[in-house]
This record gives structure tokens, C-alpha cells and sequence, in this order.
């Protein structure tokens, strides 16, 4: 049994949290959130008064927090000065490659073995233990790195050095985002065209458009898998986390000099959407606004 501390119970998180403690590990969970802890304990996680006695004696530290600078103010302040020295540290949140580098530096100075792990799947792969994760740490580590993922994991893998983990995370989900709305327009399209979606479904998830976006998280309900579009597009990724990672993406691309126009373009479309308070909605909802139908959303 692992000593396991696991810090940010959001929609992610709390699954993620739960499916260590069912892998029989003792969890320590902490999150701002009373019910969110509330959740967590209700899983097997033992709830924790603060972050640094979550982390007192743990052997594995893991993070899930919104922000870069949630990451650089939970580490800095709180996991770095508690944990052991022993402790192996993952961070699982999606933020900018030079925090993750530089909190990675900072944990190294101080003693620790540091992963950046962000995570592919979205909230029903984090509840049944089916998550991507993409990890940029030493080589060396690697090996532990997968060990403690696996609970929560369908595929661990190492990406490069710190900060390649965000990296990986910030490309693959620029890719969702554009995807997700061509999958979108071509639906609405179909819609206009008189095609029914269980048509254009069967025909497309056989064919060269198939994708992710279309055969597992199709954004019309009643068509193919369960996905948010059949529960009003509540749950799954929300459009705010997605407009994040969008900009983070952008932010990168600036930096570089890299051209990634389709990926302004799909931040702007997030953002408007965005804009209308659909934030909280997922990002398949996107959809609506494609169609003109945004009253639709509750």
C-alpha cells in the first residue's frame, strides 16, 4: 500500500483521486472545495485539513489544479517545505511549458523527483481509470512515474524532459479543439443538407473523417457512444478549460513563432462561445452556436 497525497478534487481530479484509493492505496485528499472532500471521502480518500498534511508523510504527491499559478503557489508554498525528500511529485494540471520547467527546477534544487503528467480523456476516462497521460520528467524517474500513474492510467507515456509532458498536452488538445469543430460544422451542414445525424454518423465514423471528435465524443445526442451532447452538454470538458488550453496554445505558438491559424481561429470560436455563458457547458456545445440554436442550451 502506497502513501499517496492527492491535492485538487475538481471534475478531474476526484475521479482520479478515487480510482488510487480503490487500487488500495491510503489517499489523502485536500481541496478548497468542502464538497469536493466530501466526495473524495465518500470514495476511500482519508480528507486532509491542508495541503502540507496531506503531504507529511506521503511517498507520492499528485496535483490537479487549474492554473500555472495554482502550480507554482501549491509547490512553492506548501508541498515543497512538507513533503520528504523521498516523495516522488506529479503534476497532472494542463498549464504552460515554462512553469512546468521551472517549478521541475525548483523541486530538483530541493531534493525531489518531479514529473509534469498532464492528462488525455476527459472525466469519464479520470472516473474509470482510463486517462493518457503524457509525462515529461528524467528518465530515470520514468519508470516510478508510470508505476504511480497506473490506478488511473490506459497509457503512461514519457514524452521527453520536463515540460514535454505540457508540450504534448498543449499540441494535442489545440488538435481537439480544431477538430472537434469541423465535426461540429459538418453536422450542422448535414443537418441543412436534410442528412439525418444517425446517417451521417454510420457514414463518416467508417470513412476519412473519422476522428476522436466524431466516433467517441460525438457532439449530437442519441448518435453513437454516450457522450455530454446526451446529458445537455453538462459534465465532460468544460468550454472555459478548453478556451484555456486554446490560449495556452496560442500563448506557445508566439513564443516559437510557430503559424498555427487554425488553432486562433478555434480559440476565437471557444471564446465567443465563451463569451455568450456557455463557459461551463462541455466544448462539444460549440455545436449550437454552428447551428444558431444557442437558445436551446439550459
Amino acid at each position: 500500500m502506497t502513501r499517496v497525497a492527492f491535492i485538487g478534487l475538481g471534475n478531474m481530479g476526484g475521479g482520479m483521486a478515487a480510482n488510487q484509493a480503490g487500487a488500495g492505496h491510503q489517499v489523502r485528499a485536500f481541496d478548497v472545495s468542502a464538497d469536493a472532500m466530501a466526495r473524495a471521502v465518500s470514495t476511500g480518500c482519508q480528507a486532509a485539513a491542508s495541503v502540507a498534511e496531506a503531504v507529511a508523510d506521503a511517498e507520492v504527491v499528485i496535483t490537479m489544479l487549474p492554473a500555472g499559478p495554482h502550480v507554482r503557489s501549491v509547490y512553492g508554498e506548501d508541498v515543497l517545505k512538507n513533503a520528504p525528500k523521498s516523495a516522488l511529485l506529479i503534476d497532472c494540471s494542463t498549464i504552460d511549458v515554462e512553469t512546468a520547467r521551472d517549478v521541475a527546477r525548483q523541486a530538483g534544487e530541493a531534493g525531489f523527483r518531479f514529473a509534469d503528467a498532464p492528462v488525455s480523456g476527459g472525466v469519464m476516462a479520470a472516473e474509470a481509470g482510463t486517462l493518457a497521460f503524457m509525462v515529461g520528467c528524467n528518465a530515470g524517474d520514468f519508470p516510478a512515474v508510470e508505476a504511480a500513474l497506473e490506478p488511473m492510467s490506459r497509457a503512461t507515456i514519457r514524452a521527453g524532459e520536463h515540460g514535454a509532458g505540457q508540450a504534448a498536452k498543449i499540441c494535442n488538445n489545440m488538435l481537439l479543439g480544431v477538430s472537434m469543430l469541423g465535426v461540429c460544422e459538418a453536422f450542422a451542414l448535414a443537418e441543412k443538407l436534410g442528412l439525418a445525424a444517425e446517417s451521417f454518423f454510420d457514414i463518416a465514423s467508417k470513412s476519412s473523417g473519422q476522428c476522436w471528435s466524431l466516433s467517441t465524443y460525438c457532439p449530437v445526442p442519441g448518435v453513437g457512444p454516450q457522450t455530454p451532447a446526451d446529458r445537455g452538454f453538462d459534465g465532460g470538458f468544460a468550454t472555459a478549460m478548453m478556451l484555456k488550453d486554446l490560449k495556452l496554445a496560442q500563448g506557445a505558438a508566439a513564443q516559437v513563432g510557430a503559424s498555427t491559424p487554425m488553432g486562433a481561429q478555434a480559440e476565437a470560436l471557444y471564446a465567443l462561445f465563451a463569451a455568450n455563458g456557455f463557459g461551463g457547458k462541455d466544448f462539444s456545445a460549440v455545436i449550437q452556436l454552428l447551428r444558431g440554436r444557442l437558445s436551446e442550451l439550459a
